[in-house]
């Protein structure tokens, strides 16, 4: 019988906000596992995605886009990129494939250079530039560093992401498996379900909100005689006005998060879900460590 030599990496997706990390991760896992919004900064935690095939298993960091911290979150947020290049065998710099490179892609370029980590380039959003213009980002990048690959993508369709994987094949090396060959994620059930809720609360309000939530799942019981998920969580703002915008008239606004936070869950879990959301005021709470870490920021964590 033939023993098959098992290979592995952790790699890690870093990128300014909004640039395309989360849909590109998902993508080549073939599942949901990061929380997707058009507003920037919608990641906060770094969050793993395994994708294992045959002999190969890829380890992938969804990381917070780089950007210029305003608070303690944010402070959290830029150790936790940090800390995940720190940890990886290779990057993946996504950038926008319309732009040249600015200073947090020379800043990131910086960081992998330091680092002397093997880096793939993807330019994302080539379904908004010309052929032209793509080649001019290409020339920008290619005079800031020799990356090991360079490929242009649009996460959004999935268009050139089988690409990325290939070439991400490279930076394996022979070695046992860190995880099970069945395994997608390490996030807990229930950080699954609260990043669900914080999704659907940046997709439903308005700008200045969303980023001043956290969700925290207080109850989480599975009823297995009647194949049904019960969760309870807790919505927290900033501001006793903004409880009142995701409360909404008559509680509608809050119904209709609740509604399509549901319908994820139930198609991520396989099973019926009964959600209960509640909406309490937590003020500067991102500027708070107690609060921070009791919301699942734990700066010893990304430390350790």
């Amino acid at each position: 019988m033939e023993i098959m030599t098992t290979k592995t990496a952790f790699i890690a997706i870093v990128g300014r906000p909004n640039v395309g990390k989360s849909t590109l991760m998902n993508h080549l896992l073939g599942e949901k596992v990061a929380i997707v919004s058009s507003k920037p900064q919608t990641t906060r935690n770094r969050i793993m995605g395994v994708l294992t095939k045959e002999e190969k298993q890829f380890v992938f960091f969804d990381t917070p886009g780089v950007h210029k911290s305003k608070n303690k979150l944010g402070d959290y947020m830029m150790k936790s990129v940090r800390s995940s290049v720190g940890a990886a065998d290779a990057v993946i710099l996504i950038a926008d494939a319309g732009h040249p490179a600015g200073d947090i892609e020379t800043q990131l370029i910086e960081q992998i250079k330091k680092s002397e980590l093997p880096s793939m380039l993807v330019l994302n959003k080539i379904d908004l530039v010309n052929r032209e213009k793509l080649a001019e980002t290409i020339a920008c990048y290619a005079a800031l560093h020799d990356f090991d690959a360079v490929v242009p993508t649009c996460a959004e369709s999935g268009k050139n992401v089988d690409a990325v994987l290939d070439e991400a094949e490279q930076f394996l090396y022979e070695g046992d498996w860190m995880f099970a060959s069945d395994t997608l994620t390490d996030q807990p059930e229930k950080q699954i379900a609260a990043e669900i809720i914080r999704e659907k609360l940046l997709r439903t309000l308005s700008e200045e909100v969303p980023h001043g939530t956290a969700v925290i799942i207080e109850e989480f019981k599975e009823e297995e005689e009647k194949n049904m998920l019960r969760i309870r969580a807790e919505i927290f703002c900033e501001k006793a006005s903004h409880k009142g915008i995701i409360v909404g008239k008559g509680g509608e606004t809050l119904k209709k998060i609740g509604s399509y936070a549901r319908e994820d869950m139930e198609a991520f879990f396989g099973v019926k879900v009964y959600l209960n959301l509640w909406v309490k005021v937590k003020e500067n709470w991102r500027d708070s460590d107690f609060a921070l870490n009791n919301f699942g920021y734990n700066k010893k964590e990304i430390d350790g």
